[in-house]
C-alpha cells in the first residue's frame, strides 16, 4: 500500500467518524448545531481536520443528510425488502421503522424529523435534501400501498392520502418516543392497520 492510500484510506475513516458523530448530533442539537470544534472535541480529531474533510459548514451538514439516509435505508428499507410487495411489506417497513425509532438509530430519534422543522422554511441545499428524503420515503409507503389495492390484498383508497397520512403518524410517534410515551408504538400499529382494510 502506498503512502498516498494509506493517506485516504486514513481520511476515509476520519470521514466515517466524524459523520457518525454528526448524525447523532444533529439528531439532538439540530444540524445548525453541527460544528468543527464541536466534533473534533467529541472525535478526537484537529478541528483543522475536520474543516479539511468538508470545508464548509453547509457541506457537513449535507454529508450528515446523505450518511443518516443511507443508515435509514439500511435499518428500514432494506430488511423490509425481505417480504413481497404490499401488505407484508408494508407492515415489515412499519415494524422496522418502530425499531430504528425505539432503539433509536441515532441519539435523538429520527434524523429528518429532527431538521424538518428548522429548515422547511429556509429555500437552500439542506431544506431541498430533506424534501427528497421526505418524499422518497412517503412514495415508499404509497408504493406498497398501491401494490396492495391492486393486489387485491385490500380496499381501494386514496393511496396519496393514506401514505400522507401513515407518515404524519410516524413523525408523531418520534416525537412521543423521546418524550417517554411507549403507548406511541401500539398506536402507529393500530393507524396503519385501519388502513388496510381487506378487498370485499
Amino acid at each position: 500500500m502506498t503512502t498516498e492510500d494509506k493517506r485516504l484510506l486514513r481520511g476515509a475513516r476520519s470521514r466515517q467518524l466524524v459523520l457518525r458523530q454528526a448524525v447523532d448530533t444533529a439528531s439532538l442539537d439540530g444540524l445548525e448545531g453541527l460544528s468543527f470544534g464541536k466534533l473534533a472535541t467529541d472525535t478526537g480529531l484537529s478541528k483543522a481536520g475536520v474543516q479539511t474533510l468538508f470545508k464548509t459548514k453547509e457541506t457537513l451538514q449535507l454529508a450528515a443528510l446523505d450518511f443518516g439516509r443511507d443508515m435509514f435505508i439500511d435499518a428500514v428499507i432494506r430488511p423490509a425488502r425481505a417480504q413481497p410487495h404490499g401488505v407484508q411489506r408494508l407492515r415489515a417497513l412499519i415494524e422496522c421503522w418502530i425499531v430504528y425509532a425505539q432503539t433509536p438509530l441515532f441519539a435523538g430519534g429520527c434524523l429528518r424529523v429532527a431538521n424538518m422543522a428548522e429548515f422547511d422554511s429556509r429555500p437552500g441545499p439542506v431544506r431541498d435534501a430533506l424534501v427528497r428524503e421526505q418524499r422518497e420515503w412517503v412514495a415508499t409507503i404509497a408504493r406498497e400501498l398501491r401494490y396492495a389495492v391492486d393486489a387485491g390484498e385490500i380496499a381501494d383508497l386514496d393511496i396519496d392520502l393514506a401514505a400522507f397520512q401513515i407518515d404524519a403518524v410516524l413523525c408523531a410517534a418520534n416525537t412521543a418516543l423521546r418524550l417517554g410515551e411507549v403507548d406511541a408504538v401500539p398506536k402507529v400499529r393500530r393507524v396503519v392497520e385501519s388502513f388496510l382494510i381487506p378487498a370485499s
